[in-house]
């Protein structure tokens, strides 16, 4: 089960059906549904009804056969890159008002993978090399990078830690700060000028759902640079996705779904 952060309206539905289908790619026969923190209509269904339908299916099928088990337990995998203390209780409420006794997995980050998609969307937007060791240059390429989350200090120091993986990738300075924190985007944007950086990039760390519409591009123009676009549906997502339901059931997936970089 996947949990929709954000207002729920197509562009959501379509990054977490495509998310979903990476997934089920995947893992042939896995039962992916999506569920809206903030749902309530037959459109966008709210994750605690999405949940209760689930388990009275689940009841339905026991009740038919007496050989199945109710223990073939819901997993709900919220679509956050970083903790989000606040959508977090939200959404372990939602568990508890359905009934469906659903396990919360983690959120999807800190993960290699998920600096290995900052650096594509960093470089689909002109300012980072797409490979470091080839010996081209990209005139617009940042010598400094904002990474930018939401979820208040938490959601800093975990962002922090991806950072520290695409500072090695890009080998220029990566400082985390919070969208939510009212001038943190823009003292953050000093503090790498101040050492030395002259050309920024902001990259959001956000799946994209979770933020309002045009909150990137406020926080860009807050700190004077250009920035690349949100991890959206990226394959990583969908496959730590993916990972963080298999930890959860104790299955072991093929070694191209496990959320380990391929080379």
């Amino acid at each position: 089960m996947l949990a929709v952060p954000g207002t729920p309206n197509s562009a959501a539905r379509s990054l977490a059906e495509e998310v979903s289908s990476i997934a089920r790619s995947e893992l042939p026969g896995l039962d992916a549904r999506i569920g809206y923190v903030d749902g309530g209509d037959d459109a966008f269904p709210s994750l605690e009804a999405v949940l209760a339908h689930a388990a009275a299916e689940q009841k339905a099928r026991a009740g038919a056969d007496t050989r199945a088990e109710l223990g073939a337990a819901t997993v709900v995998v919220p679509l956050l890159a970083g903790p989000d203390s606040a959508l977090l209780r939200r959404i372990r409420q939602a568990i508890m008002n359905s009934g469906s006794g659903a396990e919360l997995t983690d959120v999807l980050g800190p993960h290699p993978l998920l600096a290995e998609a900052l650096h594509v969307r960093l470089s689909e937007a002109g300012l980072a090399r797409a490979d470091r060791a080839r010996l081209f240059t990209v005139a617009t390429a940042a010598d400094g990078i904002i990474l930018a989350t939401v979820g208040g200090e938490e959601a800093v120091q975990a962002a922090g830690i991806t950072g520290m993986l695409l500072a090695a990738r890009l080998a220029v300075p990566v400082l985390a700060a919070a969208l939510d924190e009212e001038g943190a985007i823009a003292r953050t944007a000093e503090q790498l000028r101040g050492s030395g950086s002259q050309q920024l990039a902001l990259a959001p760390y956000l799946i994209g759902p979770e933020i309002a519409d045009g909150l990137v591009g406020a926080a860009a123009a807050e700190a004077g640079c250009a920035a690349a676009e949100p991890l959206g549906a990226y394959g990583a997502v969908g496959r730590l996705v993916l990972s963080n339901y298999a930890a959860a059931v104790g299955i072991t997936l093929p070694t191209q779904a496990q959320g380990v970089p391929v080379r």
